[in-house]
């Protein structure tokens, strides 16, 4: 049952971040679109002149790859925390949270550089937000999973 809870708390906390980065790439009119980024890469779709692919089987890849490495780093909080390596609470959800978005950092980072024709984005801007959009990712997986699985427990500490 854990299992399926964290999976849970990971397409909450998914959604997210992924509503973050959106409303950033509308506010500042800079391209933040991870769906679109991650499927335009994943299919090698960058247009000619460096955009993202507008096609629907990228936005389709872009959110199963996005949704999966959610799900894959909500599993690996339940694995630490079943190791006894932090808490469900907020504050051990923004460490996770700067933790993962460290290694989303590094793992974008890599795509780029090894990417035979990546989309033109402001790299940087793009790689130092993910980390704050880790870090919204991990609080909510984090809260969602407290609400579900875990209702007499402190998660405000």
């Amino acid at each position: 049952m854990k299992f399926l809870d964290v999976i849970l708390a990971s397409i909450a906390g998914t959604t997210a971040m992924t509503a973050f980065l959106y409303l950033l790439t509308y506010a500042t009119h800079r391209v933040m679109k991870v769906i679109k980024i991650l499927g335009t890469m994943l299919l090698f779709r960058t247009q000619p002149d460096g955009g993202l692919s507008d096609a629907f089987s990228t936005k389709v890849v872009g959110t199963l790859a996005h949704y999966s490495v959610g799900a894959f780093f909500a599993v690996m909080y339940l694995a630490l925390w079943d190791s006894e390596v932090g808490l469900i609470s907020a504050s051990w959800s923004l460490l996770f949270g700067l933790a993962n978005g460290i290694v989303g950092m590094f793992a974008w980072y890599f795509f780029f550089l090894v990417h035979p024709r990546p989309p033109i984005i402001r790299l940087k801007t793009y790689l130092l937000t993910l980390i704050v959009a880790h870090m919204v990712f991990a609080f909510v997986t984090f809260y969602t999973y407290y609400l579900i699985s875990l209702p007499g427990y402190t998660f405000w500490q």
